[in-house]
């Protein structure tokens, strides 16, 4: 108890400094904002990542339909699974964008969606590393070119569901923010939101050459469209389908 009283009573001060290797910012309702810049931040690439796995109360659930421990005694020393998503445990297909605006008033969105995989060393300095369809361990990555900074005027990270079976309650997904210096930025999207397809995770914004990390977390039931409308856009979109692997 004193052991967990005291990693609780580290929290505050791993938020203020710590180290890549050991700390992490936990972007919270409470506590939702980071500057990138005021922590020395602001270079080289930003390196955003999804990832997410099944709920052990759902693979828990799984396992008791089989019986109980009347009939499997043996099933009370086996530990907690906890493992990545596949297709045969939840039909779900997360994926990673981000919708940006550029300084010259330029604006668009990166997305394995219509193969729009983005640019980092030419206009928007977004690139998607790829489409995770499958919850592999390393998940989706967007890496930003924060030496091309001063063209970025905001940028909104987002998570979307492919296919038509919403799993956000199902899934404990995560995005972490790995800066060039300084500690990670992790986000939980940990609010249960059973019919939602689409969830704004964060934005950042050139407020005055300070580059601030926002923490939205918003769920909406619609897809891009809807995300589109809440933060302003205005861009159109129109129904895409990825080809079958």
């Amino acid at each position: 108890m004193a052991i967990w009283d005291s990693l609780r009573r580290d929290r505050s001060a791993q938020y203020a400094s710590g180290s890549a290797a050991t700390n992490a910012i936990e972007l919270t309702k409470r506590r939702p904002s980071v500057s990138l810049t005021k922590q020395g931040a602001d270079t080289g690439n930003l390196r955003v990542n999804l990832s997410w796995r099944m709920r052990t109360s759902d693979i828990g659930g799984r396992a008791r339909q089989g019986g109980g421990l009347l009939r499997h005694p043996f099933r009370f020393f086996q530990p907690d699974v906890v493992q990545a998503h596949t297709q045969g445990v939840v039909n779900v297909d997360l994926d990673l964008g981000c919708l940006y605006e550029l300084e010259d008033g330029s604006k668009g969105v990166v997305q394995p969606l219509g193969s729009f995989f983005g640019s980092l060393n030419e206009a928007p300095y977004i690139k998607l590393s790829g489409d995770d369809r499958f919850g592999a361990p390393s998940g989706e990555t967007i890496y930003v070119n924060l030496d091309h900074r001063e063209s970025i005027k905001r940028l909104l990270v987002f998570v979307y569901i492919y296919d038509q079976t919403p799993a956000f309650d199902r899934t404990h997904a995560i995005v972490t923010l790995f800066p060039s210096n300084g500690p990670r930025i992790e986000i939980e999207l940990d609010e249960r939101a059973p019919q939602a397809r689409s969830c704004a995770v964060f934005t950042v914004e050139n407020v005055k050459g300070d580059l601030v990390v926002h923490r939205e977390v918003k769920f909406v039931y619609g897809f891009q469209a809807e995300l589109d409308r809440l933060y302003g856009w205005g861009l159109q979109w129109g129904r895409g389908y990825k080809t079958k692997t």
